[in-house]
């Protein structure tokens, strides 16, 4: 974990999306972070330890379910899964995939498996998970201000944790989408989906993946923050408990965050995900609090 003094700093931002408005003053506690978003490898040795059951590998109550079709009450997991060609973007099932047997251990689907991802951010965790892992730690999830705060890595206003520019003298410096989003991916950065924890160069305190690889749960709600406005999801769908007060902020952007759609890998973005969803992008990080 990496200490961090804490102090004042603007938080959100004026100039992208509305979720993240105002730019407001924010302060911050000292606590210790995680350098990086939890891995298989971690995520495994707590499941080894307590026999831990994901979201995704449970059946779901059909009382929480009323109106769901049978069949899709089924341990699962949304998969992305890159369309053919060119879709209409505002539709995510165009690329978002319902995946039964999908879950931490089988990322991409049940015949799909963990070999050479082991130090890769652990994915397929809702929120429950995140928390029960942190627990089992001795740590807990960030709040969204802890974590913008550290993300930002003391550079107080900047675009990204590295400064205003996305890629200075042509460096990629965290795993986004290349190519138009959903269907064209170039990998100019050699990765398909998810990269191993510290691929890219560590923010000025320290710490890795604080934008891009995956998003990452914090312990607030959506519903919290100052003009957290209605906004459509971007890389992240919605789902039927579509009210802020039952959603948690999840920061940092992901893999599929594309500058023609959804340019989210700063620490100022934000977005509402509901708490029983689990996907193929979605990780998490610990804190422990002085």
């Amino acid at each position: 974990m990496v200490r961090i003094v804490g102090g004042d700093f603007t938080m959100g931002s004026d100039l992208f999306y509305r979720e993240e408005r105002p730019a407001r003053r924010a302060s911050a506690p000292d606590f210790w972070i995680d350098a990086h978003p939890v891995t298989n490898a971690q995520f495994a040795a707590f499941v080894d330890a307590t026999g831990y059951l994901t979201t995704a590998e449970r059946e779901p109550d059909p009382a929480l379910y009323p109106q769901a079709d049978p069949a899709l009450l089924c341990p699962a997991s949304l998969v992305f899964t890159q369309p053919p060609g060119r879709v209409r973007r505002g539709d995510y099932r165009q690329w978002w995939a319902y995946v039964p047997g999908a879950s931490w251990r089988h990322p991409q689907g049940p015949e799909s498996g963990l070999e050479g991802l082991l130090d890769h951010p652990v994915v397929h965790v809702s929120f429950a998970d995140a928390s029960a892992y942190a627990a089992w730690a001795g740590k807990a999830l960030p709040t969204e201000i802890e974590w913008e705060y550290a993300a930002r890595g003391g550079l107080d206003g900047a675009v990204y944790p590295w400064g205003d520019e996305f890629a200075p003298d042509g460096r990629q410096m965290a795993n986004t989408w290349q190519g138009e989003f959903p269907w064209q991916n170039t990998r100019l950065d050699g990765y398909e989906r998810t990269s191993p924890v510290k691929s890219y160069s560590a923010n000025g305190y320290g710490l890795y993946d604080v934008a891009g690889n995956v998003w990452e749960w914090t312990a607030t709600r959506y519903g919290e923050a100052p003009s957290a406005g209605e906004t459509k999801s971007c890389c992240i769908p919605s789902s039927k408990l579509d009210d802020p007060n039952v959603r948690h902020v999840v920061k940092g952007g992901s893999h599929l965050c594309a500058p023609n759609y959804c340019l989210r890998y700063r620490p100022a973005a934000r977005q509402g995900q509901t708490l029983d969803t689990s996907t193929s992008h979605i990780g998490f990080r610990c804190v422990v609090r002085a």
